[in-house]
């Protein structure tokens, strides 16, 4: 399986890749096929103890706090275009007391934290299928990824939109972006918060174009038909093209201005299929099917290597940029590594829930310590609601100790729910959900931290609110 590169960044949506549909998508769904790459920025380290003791009272006692439903049987537009049915939530982003909610159907809805409220949809054509969303710090606003009906579905359209703008309601006052980019698959494009830059492929012409994620201003292309992929991290480029028989040749590019830093080439054991390349400051790490890691630095070229029984490809990575530390997850299991090939955390109660590492149901905060994920409920809770098997767990787990803070389950005598009075209007009210229905079939998860709430959406297109 080809390792996915998630690294770390303090906005839950702050970096990722987005592709074009090979195929016509079903108007019912789509598969999320997002690229997360979710990149952290440096912040100030803080005394770990106090870290652990303050991050376990940040989630003592979290209730079930608040309901929301994505689902409109009549969808964004009456009369609908398109059969927008209930499905599963693939998406949520949360920014300035807006809780953002992208459905499997293609439908995104926005919810007021201050009146609990839904504000709007943000599909601004009957035809709009939204694929993803990105929140850009550097202007506040919205960016939406999406297909239309009208071309088959076949091309990503980007929008931005200022959230000044969807908090009155008003989601069509955004402008596109990167109308000259013909974005068919297997185009794409990128958003990486990290270095403030947008990366976009147009397939028919073979061409990447970088921008400014501030104004949207092209800074440059790089045109070559023999580059297949390029990875993305602080400060520079990978670019990593065609392998030959017993050598992958590669390209460090500053990310600011595209200028070469340095041209080489990296042996290969011939006839072994390459797992991954991925690039961590002045790492590379690259592994092969049935062999061991590699981890170069490309500065001395000096290489370590790890035994490939130590460490099986993983189908994903997050990347810690400020420990200087990488995560790996493998058969609904975390680990810790540095970049001498050692295993530097196990942890103790993280069984995520999903084997494929559905990295919608993880976030990892801004200063890199905590890692919450939707996980297999210990199997020594005594549940006194809902199905054992079908209800999971929110895990908050340290990352450097692999030590489980907190976690929210439905294990307690009386099910944390606040009731609520039923709203005139709106898609809020009573919290229809128990808390262990609340815990079943979690597809997204994101945590709020200025406001310290979790939201998860589940199959049913509903949101709910963890809040203390």
């Amino acid at each position: 399986m080809d390792g996915r590169r998630i690294s770390a960044s303090p906005r839950p949506c702050s970096g990722r890749r987005v592709s074009a549909s090979k195929k016509r998508p079903r108007v019912d769904g789509f598969l999320n096929s997002v690229k997360k790459l979710q990149r952290r920025e440096i912040s100030s380290k803080r005394d770990r103890a106090f870290s652990i003791s303050n991050a376990q009272e940040r989630f003592r006692n979290m209730w079930l706090k608040e309901e929301y439903d994505t689902h409109d049987p009549k969808g964004p537009y009456s009369p609908p275009v398109l059969p927008f049915k209930r499905t599963k939530v693939i998406e949520i982003v949360a920014a300035r007391d807006i809780v953002f909610a992208l459905a499997h159907s293609g439908v995104c809805a926005a919810f007021s934290r201050e009146t609990n409220e839904r504000i709007c949809f943000l599909n601004v054509s009957p035809d709009e299928v939204i694929r993803s969303l990105f929140y850009n710090k550097n202007n506040d606003s919205l960016i939406t990824v999406s297909v239309y009906a009208s071309d088959s579905f076949s091309s990503l359209k980007c929008r931005s939109t200022r959230i000044e703008y969807i908090r009155r309601g008003k989601p069509e006052e955004g402008f596109a972006l990167f109308e000259s980019e013909s974005l068919k698959w297997p185009g794409f494009v990128e958003f990486d918060d990290v270095n403030g830059k947008v990366l976009t492929y147009s397939a028919q012409d073979s061409i990447y174009k970088v921008f400014d994620l501030k104004n949207y201003a092209m800074l440059y292309s790089i045109s070559d038909e023999n580059v297949q992929e390029i990875k993305i991290s602080p400060g520079i480029m990978l670019l990593i093209f065609n392998k030959a028989t017993s050598h992958v040749p590669l390209k460090i590019l500053s990310i600011e201005d595209g200028t070469v830093l340095k041209d080489f080439k990296h042996l290969l054991h011939r006839n072994k299929k390459v797992d991954f390349i991925e690039q961590f400051n002045e790492k590379l790490l690259v592994k092969q099917e049935n062999e061991n890691l590699q981890i170069l630095d490309v500065r001395n070229s000096e290489l370590k290597e790890v035994n490939k029984t130590e460490f099986m490809t993983p189908s994903a990575f997050i990347f810690l940029y400020e420990n200087q530390l990488f995560l790996t997850f493998r058969n609904r299991t975390v680990a810790v590594w540095n970049f001498r090939g050692e295993l530097v955390t196990s942890f103790e109660d993280h069984l995520l829930w999903y084997p494929d590492c559905n990295t919608n149901n993880i976030y990892i905060t801004s200063d890199q310590d905590l890692i919450i994920s939707y996980c297999k409920a210990d199997s020594s809770d005594h549940w006194t609601e809902g199905n054992v098997d079908a209800a999971g767990s929110i895990n908050i787990s340290n990352i450097l100790t692999g030590k489980c803070l907190a976690k929210i389950n439905s294990s307690d005598g009386q099910p944390k729910v606040e009731k609520k009075r039923r709203r005139s209007g709106g898609s809020s009210g009573n919290i229809r959900s128990t808390v262990a229905e609340a815990l079943e079939d979690i597809t997204a998860l994101f945590y709020d931290e200025e406001r310290n709430e979790i939201y998860t959406g589940n199959k049913n297109g509903l949101v709910h609110v963890w809040s203390n």
